[in-house]
């Protein structure tokens, strides 16, 4: 795959938003840093993508946010998750991994599959 960038469907930042915040609490610029770099530079979030996500997230109770001060000294909302994240974290992962098995399958077919018989 070519370093193309991505766009991201709302359900998939939501998700990549929480499993960002897996490894503690961070600032927006930071969680679109983390995921830009784990998908080897794939997948660019905009600020303007990324602020409606984390409202949203934090409205369902999923994240919370504070007053932080950044590396630079900036004043900067930090977020994090909160246990209801991290519980749907787990399910969006199960989800996730399930729908990617099945694409990945019929992506991958070289033949069809047999008919299924009559009953």
């Amino acid at each position: 795959m070519d370093k193309t960038q991505l766009e991201l469907v709302r359900g998939t930042l939501d998700v990549l938003i929480l499993k960002a915040l897996v490894w503690g609490r961070l600032h927006g610029y930071a969680i679109t840093s983390l995921i830009h770099r784990q998908t080897e530079e794939a997948l660019l979030v905009e600020e303007g993508t990324l602020y409606p996500a984390l409202w949203r997230l934090e409205a369902k109770g999923l994240v919370e946010a504070e007053w932080g001060l950044s590396e630079n000294n900036r004043r900067a909302k930090f977020y994090q998750l909160t246990s209801e994240g991290r519980r749907q974290l787990r399910e969006e992962t199960r989800t996730w991994e399930a729908y990617s098995a099945a694409v990945s399958k019929m992506l991958g077919a070289t033949k069809p599959p047999l008919p299924e018989k009559a009953g």
